[in-house]
């Protein structure tokens, strides 16, 4: 591995985080721009991109520098240059590599931001030295990325890993996809809120505890609260993560029916919740596993690398070359 730095970059729905990364995985240097809420733009954020990646040249010499990896929340193409699919940027077949070219002066790799992480993962985090893992993230919705003999993989088209999209229920409930029954709209931080907003919605006693927290302001819910909730003993918040648990085992399962992992890395702003969510997680897994008793059963852990997964894993992609 090369001790030359590189940079990476991760794109999320109204920021860009960047930052200089050196062979250990350590970000010596970082910067943050925010950009408009789903933006129309693609050139809002391909110059917010460039922006940054200026400002990390003047902190150190460019001469240390040999890559920039970019982690996108989308669809990316094969030959890793284009944005074929990014629903919160509203990009559709976006040359991103070959915008920022001109901006950039080394070569820039675009990745899907999952995969990113994984790397990071894999290679400095909760997977480290594992040659076959499947890293599931869990936020709004639910992303992943697989790693089998060491390596990404991306599929014929650039676009695997989209676990959160796997039918878990048919005719179930409706997926911003446009499907129904949708394993993220079971096991992901939108349907934990779902859940129990419908409950205040409803009146529920059992949420007295949640719109206390909330000042009476049923919009101001999300997960972190209902996580909070919970690691306070509220019963209905533990019940919530735990449901939300159960769903993850079950995917998990099927996962493990095809793709045979040693573990799984778990992700995300929900992984916050921790053995909260994790524990019943593992006993729905078990539940589930095909052939269970008769098969090694895959770790499943917490990832290690928090919110920094992303950057992280652009940059190491980039400056292997992976």
């Amino acid at each position: 591995m090369s001790s030359s730095l590189a940079i990476g970059v991760d794109i999320g729905g109204t920021k860009v985080a960047a930052g200089v990364v050196d062979e250990h995985g350590t970000i010596t240097h970082r910067t943050r721009r925010e950009t408009p809420e789903r933006s129309t733009s693609p050139a809002i954020v391909e110059e917010t991109i460039a922006a940054c990646v200026e400002e990390l040249i003047d902190r150190q010499d460019p001469a240390d520098v040999v890559a920039v990896g970019v982690g996108a929340a989308g669809f990316v193409s094969e030959d890793r240059g284009t944005v074929l699919f990014a629903p919160h940027l509203s990009w559709r077949q976006e040359p991103l590599r070959s915008r920022l070219a001109g901006r950039v002066p080394w070569p820039v790799t675009v990745d899907n931001d999952a995969n990113a992480a994984a790397w990071a993962e894999r290679t400095f985090g909760a997977a480290r030295g594992e040659s076959h893992v499947v890293v599931i993230t869990l936020g709004t919705g639910i992303g992943g990325a697989l790693i089998i003999d060491g390596e990404v993989q991306r599929g014929r088209h650039g676009i695997a890993g989209e676990y959160g999209h796997m039918q878990v229920v048919p005719g179930g409930v409706r997926c911003e996809c446009g499907n129904r029954g949708c394993w993220e709209q079971y096991a992901s931080g939108n349907a934990l809120v779902r859940e129990a907003r419908a409950l205040i919605e409803a009146g529920s006693p059992v949420v007295a505890d949640l719109v206390a927290r909330l000042g009476g302001d049923a919009t101001a819910l999300n997960g972190p609260v209902i996580t909070e909730a919970a690691r306070d003993g509220d019963s209905t918040a533990r019940e919530m993560l735990a449901e939300i648990g159960d769903w993850l085992g079950v995917g998990m399962a099927n996962l493990a029916a095809a793709f045979d992992p040693a573990m799984f890395v778990i992700g995300g702003g929900v992984s916050a919740a921790d053995e909260l969510l994790l524990g019943p997680a593992r006993e729905a897994f078990r539940r589930q596993l095909p052939g269970r008793g008769y098969r090694p059963e895959a770790r499943i852990v917490r990832a290690q690398l928090g919110a920094d997964a992303g950057l992280i894993g652009a940059a190491e992609l980039a400056r292997s070359g992976r």
